[in-house]
């Protein structure tokens, strides 16, 4: 028979169970002190283009800004290749720890899904979503010594047919490409690259004739007087280039409204949701930011308002519909 305890030895053990069931929330949760001390190491954040587009320039601005905040090193990792996927692949198979994270594209997140079977990714399962980080802007460009208008150029294209060269980077920009020269009627060839400096040399070098690049890249060789901006392939404002007609308006060619490109933060799926959400208080400050946003602006990167994780997780779902209908839609376009 197991022996009553004294009436102090059942105080002590009261005390003892009372004292386990209040125990401090942080000594049950580990997840909950990571979040805390979180970061205490480097950062990195993968960008899955070459150094100088549009991706790896606002990743280095808000990852400047990080590590200053922080106090940790935030370093950027340029794993460019497979329209995205080596990159996109890399950070998926990640520690969801928070010391890694991603800055996709549309072409990532949205349009490899829609034309690349079997990717090594999914989009939806694989990331936890931060925050969308800009929405830029396509222009039009060509040499400084190339057409001066927007149809010029296509009355130069329709007397040559099939020998004026088009270049472009990502899916989206090859779709609005070709979507373009559907639509004004022109036969032109497409010539994809890898990102935004192989499209400056090739404009620059005569490889050729007009492409469809990012306003941040642009930028330095139009105030430059390398490249003469045609047209911006949105209805939007562009302050820095306040002249520039937009793209339908110019060659008069109704549809033609919105060609762009944007760049956002996930980080591996399973990464706990207090350190998501502290990059995102991160983020939003930095946005928050007025000479912040004129940095980004004077680079030709067009900031947006930082988005809730759960705002930017409808905003790709809703951009899969709207491209999944424009693909249906445009019948046999190739894009590669």
């Amino acid at each position: 028979m197991t022996p009553l305890l004294a009436p102090a030895s059942r105080l002590f053990a009261i005390a003892f169970a009372v004292a386990l069931a209040h125990e401090p929330t942080s000594a049950q949760d580990p997840l909950d002190a990571d979040a805390k001390s979180y970061p205490n190491r480097t950062v990195r954040i993968i960008v899955p283009f070459p150094p100088g587009g549009p991706a790896d320039i606002v990743a280095r601005f808000v990852g400047q800004k990080m590590s200053e905040d922080w106090g940790q090193p935030v370093v950027i990792e340029n794993r460019a290749g497979g329209n995205t996927a080596i990159g996109a692949q890399a950070a998926a198979r990640s520690s969801p720890d928070g010391y890694t994270l991603f800055a996709p594209m549309d072409t990532t997140m949205v349009m490899n899904p829609l034309v690349i079977p079997n990717l090594p990714y999914d989009p939806l399962k694989d990331f936890a979503p931060i925050t969308l980080l800009t929405k830029n802007m396509s222009l039009v460009v060509v040499r400084s010594q190339g057409p001066k208008t927007i149809k010029e150029l296509i009355a130069k294209a329709k007397a040559n047919p099939g020998r004026l060269n088009m270049g472009a980077g990502t899916i989206t920009s090859r779709l609005g490409a070709l979507l373009f020269a559907k639509t004004a009627g022109i036969d032109v060839q497409l010539v994809p690259f890898k990102g935004s400096a192989e499209i400056g040399q090739a404009v620059l070098a005569g490889t050729v004739d007009f492409a469809l690049d990012s306003t941040g890249t642009s930028l330095p060789l139009i105030q430059g007087g390398q490249y003469r901006a045609l047209a911006k392939y949105s209805n939007r404002p562009l302050p820095i280039l306040p002249d520039l007609p937009s793209l339908g308006v110019a060659a008069e060619l109704p549809g033609l409204d919105e060609s762009s490109t944007w760049v956002a933060l996930v980080a591996p799926a399973g990464t706990a949701p207090a350190i998501v959400d502290k990059i995102h208080r991160e983020v939003a400050r930095i946005y928050g930011d007025p000479a912040m946003i004129a940095k980004l602006e004077k680079a030709g990167i067009l900031a947006v308002g930082s988005s809730s994780p759960a705002e930017f997780d409808a905003f790709v779902r809703s951009e899969l519909e709207r491209w999944s209908k424009v693909l249906k839609d445009s019948g046999n376009i190739r894009l590669d």
